[in-house]
């Protein structure tokens, strides 16, 4: 039976708002703790009760698929506080963000300075890149096609929300379109909306819902 997917990125986060202050005043950044534990800033929790609401005003999900990541649970349960009726829950740690291993949690700027071999590789791109002790984007892919089969198997004629990180909706993007090659990039917005239903893509990486909270 065809099943309809929906992935969402989590809320902003307490990293991507340090991440973009860092940019914005040209300086390094090293974020302190577990990349797993970082929680969501006031904006990331308004985007994400936003979503509840637009999700509970289509057609809500019979099912979630979420990364075990504070930010996407918190994300989740800001969603769920919006729908009619509470779906099953599996938390799936194949659905997690990409793992930059010594360099979690530092940008680019601080990458130059401790490691500028491994600086000069991420700016190239290349997705076969595996950080030191960390995760290429092939290696998320992977994991990310073998949650999806399950998914499409335990799920199948339901419709699925999949709450997890800008590299996994990329990587189910790559999987659902069966996409050769590397992956195509494409910055995904925080709490952004992307569909399939059966196999074909109808929405990508859609904001609609955020309206209200443009200045």
């Amino acid at each position: 039976m065809p099943i309809s997917i929906t992935a969402v990125r989590h809320g902003e986060s307490e990293s991507n708002a340090a991440a973009r202050r860092a940019e914005a005043e040209g300086r390094a950044l090293v974020l302190p703790g577990r990349d797993e534990d970082v929680e969501l800033t006031d904006l990331g929790r308004s985007q994400a009760t936003l979503l509840g609401r637009r999700l509970a005003a289509g057609t809500p999900p019979e099912a979630v698929w979420c990364s075990p990541y504070r930010r996407a649970v918190r994300t989740w349960e800001l969603i769920a506080a919006e729908l009619p009726a509470a779906p099953e829950v599996r938390l799936d740690a194949r659905l997690g963000d990409r793992r930059m291993g010594l360099l979690s949690g530092m940008n680019l700027a601080a990458i130059a300075e401790r490691f500028p071999q491994e600086a000069e590789v991420l700016v190239r791109g290349e997705d076969g890149y595996r950080p030191p002790e960390g995760e290429s984007f092939a290696d998320v892919i992977a994991r990310v096609r073998e949650a999806v089969g399950d998914l499409r198997a335990a799920c199948a004629g339901r419709h699925v929300l999949v709450v997890a990180h800008d590299a996994v909706v990329l990587a189910i993007r790559h999987v659902l379109l069966e996409a050769a090659g590397d992956l195509e990039h494409t910055p995904i917005g925080n709490t952004s909306v992307s569909v399939w239903r059966a196999g074909e893509m109808e929405l990508f990486n859609d904001v609609a819902h955020l309206r209200e909270l443009a200045p």
